[in-house]
């Protein structure tokens, strides 16, 4: 992963810890309206990919474990992971592309109302990606992918050779020559691997994109709601389909790019697509970058313009993020496929401990600032999730009392701790394990291993019917948090 030449460490601070009274007088704990949806309170856990469905994508008992556990801390909302609105095989990611997943994820939603209590409302992401390929050997990329374009050979001066001629000069050639020779996608293909960009408008399927997208957006939140989730976040952040569309690198000259009211144009008919199908009375939001932090990238002055535009439109929540871009990826090995999360835009959505003097808490939060304000000066209250190195009380009240967000959220925290909010909602906030944000658990997701979190997935290893990790190492959800019956008891 991209790390700045600065080497700062970070701790974090358990600040001050609010009584039971205090976090009942809270704005953390205090109810909030997105759309037709209540949430109890103002805590929220976004979007995270753990590893645990299977080939098929479907929902598995590690999948509604993983989700279970988070709920027995009653977070006022859970984000499901990014779950794919194709039926194509994705890896053991969720998918919601086909009508024989609705049984799997109503297990799910039945699992995390069960668990919480009916406190947790469930919200399901939704996501297109679109085709990336892993680095190849470079005799196998001259022998099987590269296309011998007439430009191609003609700049190699083979045009009378045979196709197998051809293959074999070319790779004779060896780094120098290739980088000479192939164009710029093709020297990208080979160094990175090949990936689908929404600008290959040559591709026919890429050329349907604006086509095809918003039915598939539609028919997965139709599903959405027939499985019994609270409401669709639809994914437009970060280094997938939508995000590119957003993106200021989108040049596609089909009136889906160039200009911001193109490059927004698919995104909001995927929205009103969604809308139409679900209801007014579903709620619907989408997560969208406050900066891409690439250069050439949409800026904060973009985002800002696309949150008003979003809110005009009538979404029930906007979430932001930041990064998280294939274009500054770190170059993988031969055999892996690039990461979204290795480069400086990387750095960004998953800050480490070892920072620059910016630090790796609340990096989102001024962004996201400027975001809502012009939202609220455009006469709209569209609330507002902000996510990024939130972990305590006093930080996330703050956010909410300086009016930078309505809602926060809290993905590495809650992986540490998930009862962090429970636990301090219950005046026990000194009980709050801590992230340390070593980025552990993102170490594992970049090697699509089952994310656990280091503070936790190799204690009380003898538990009953314990379920372990792949390599038999590490336990799959957090030990029980057992508080003292007296403070459960006072409860509500």
């Amino acid at each position: 992963m991209w790390k700045p030449a600065e080497r700062i460490k970070f701790f974090p601070a358990r600040a001050s810890v609010p009584s039971r009274q205090q976090a009942l007088a809270s704005r953390l704990f205090s109810p909030v309206q997105l759309g037709p949806l209540a949430l109890r309170h103002r805590t929220w856990v976004p979007a995270m990919v753990p590893w645990r469905s299977n080939e098929d994508g479907e929902v598995t008992k590690d999948v509604i474990d993983w989700y279970a556990r988070f709920a027995r801390g009653q977070p006022g909302a859970i984000v499901i992971e990014a779950t794919g609105i194709r039926d194509v095989p994705s890896g053991p990611l969720l998918r919601i592309g086909d009508d024989r997943y609705i049984d799997g994820l109503r297990r799910l939603t039945r699992a995390v109302q069960e668990a919480s209590g009916g406190r947790t409302r469930l919200l399901i992401q939704i996501i297109d990606f679109l085709r990336i390929r892993r680095r190849p050997d470079p005799q196998v990329f001259f022998q099987r992918h590269l296309v011998l374009t007439a430009a191609l050979l003609e700049r190699a001066g083979l045009k009378d050779e045979t196709d197998a001629q051809a293959r074999e000069k070319l790779f004779a050639l060896g780094p120098e020559g290739w980088r000479q020779l192939l164009d710029a996608r093709d020297w990208e293909a080979l160094q990175y691997g090949a990936r689908e960009q929404v600008n290959d408008l040559h591709m026919p399927h890429i050329q349907e994109l604006p086509r095809e997208l918003p039915g598939l957006f539609a028919r997965a939140s139709v599903r959405a709601r027939e499985a019994g989730f609270d409401g669709v976040e639809l994914h437009y952040a970060h280094a997938y389909t939508m995000a590119s569309f957003l993106s200021a690198t989108n040049r596609r000259g089909d009136g889906y790019g160039g200009s911001r009211e193109q490059r927004i144009r698919l995104p909001l008919e995927v929205y009103a697509a969604v809308r139409d199908a679900v209801g007014a009375d579903y709620a619907v939001g989408c997560r969208f970058l406050a900066d891409e932090c690439i250069t050439g990238g949409s800026t904060l002055e973009d985002a800002t313009w696309y949150g008003m535009q979003f809110a005009r439109a009538g979404m029930d929540f906007l979430s932001t993020s930041r990064g998280g871009k294939f274009d500054d990826a770190k170059q993988p090995g031969i055999g892996q496929a690039a990461y979204p999360y290795t480069g400086r835009s990387g750095y960004e959505c998953m800050p480490q401990y070892l920072s620059d003097a910016q630090g790796p808490f609340g990096r989102n939060r001024e962004a996201t600032a400027h975001i809502r304000q012009a939202i609220r000066q455009a006469g709209l209250n569209t609330p507002v999730v902000c996510t990024g190195g939130i972990h305590n009380f006093e930080m996330a009240e703050s956010m909410l009392a300086a009016g930078q967000c309505d809602v926060v959220g809290t993905a590495r925290q809650s992986l540490a701790d998930p009862d962090w909010a429970l636990k301090t909602w219950l005046g026990q906030g000194d009980q709050v394990r801590l992230c340390e944000y070593t980025n552990y658990c993102e170490g594992l997701d970049q090697k699509h291993k089952q994310v656990t979190c280091q503070l936790w997935d190799r204690m009380e290893m003898d538990e009953p019917g314990l379920r372990l990790s792949h390599d038999g190492k590490r336990r799959l959800v957090a030990p029980a948090w057992r508080p003292p019956t007296d403070i459960i008891a006072s409860a509500d």
